[in-house]
C-alpha cells in the first residue's frame, strides 16, 4: 500500500512522492484515469521481484489487485500482460467473460490470442468465482448488499456463480 501526491503519469506508469522519496508504479489504464498529478492518492501495491528486477504494480481498487495477482498465476502470464489484460477490459467484465467461458470477448484484449483466452478460463473460472459474488455483476451493473448476499448464500450451497447470479437477477424481476 502507497499513499502520496502524483508527480508524474503516463498511460502504463505512475510516479508517486511518499515523503520525499519517488515510487514508480506500473498500472492499468483504469487506475490512470483516476488519478492526476500534485492529488494524493492510495493505491493497493504488488512487489514482483525477479532476479534482475524488482518491479510495483499499483491498482486503486482491491478486486483488481487480486485480478493481476490470479492472472500472473497463469502459465504464460507475466505481470506486463497481466496489466495490459486488465487495461484492455474492466475487472467485472474480465469476470463475467472467465466465469461465462467467453472466450471471444478475451480475444478482444490486446496481447490475447484463443489459446491463451481459452488457458485463462481453464485456470482461473474456479479462482475468481469468490471474486465474483462481491464484484459488480456480469453485465458490469453494481449490485447492493442485499443481492451479494444472496448470491454469496447460492454459491455456498454448490450453486455456479453464474446459475446463481441468473436466479437472484430473475427473483428480482
Amino acid at each position: 500500500f502507497l499513499r502520496g501526491v502524483v508527480l508524474e503519469k503516463t498511460p502504463d506508469r505512475l510516479l508517486i512522492d511518499v515523503h520525499g522519496v519517488g515510487y514508480e508504479l506500473r498500472v492499468p489504464l483504469s487506475t490512470f484515469y483516476q488519478v492526476e498529478p500534485g492529488v494524493e492518492v492510495s493505491l493497493r501495491v504488488h512487489t514482483h521481484v525477479r532476479e534482475d528486477a524488482l518491479q510495483l504494480f499499483g491498482f486503486l481498487t482491491l478486486l483488481e489487485q487480486q485480478l493481476f495477482e490470479e492472472l500472473i498465476e497463469v502459465s504464460g502470464i507475466g505481470p506486463k500482460l497481466a496489466v495490459a489484460v486488465l487495461s484492455g477490459i474492466e475487472a467485472p467484465d474480465l469476470l463475467a467473460a472467465v466465469l461465462r467461458a467467453d472466450v471471444g470477448r478475451l480475444t478482444r484484449v490486446p496481447g490475447i490470442g484463443k489459446k491463451t483466452a481459452e488457458r485463462l478460463v481453464l485456470e482461473l473460472a474456479d479462482k475468481v468465482e469468490d471474486l465474483a459474488v462481491g464484484a459488480a455483476g456480469p453485465d458490469g451493473v453494481g449490485r447492493g448488499p442485499g443481492v451479494q448476499e444472496a448470491v454469496g448464500a447460492l454459491v455456498a450451497l454448490g450453486y455456479s456463480f453464474v446459475d446463481a447470479d441468473a436466479a437472484v437477477r430473475a427473483a428480482l424481476a
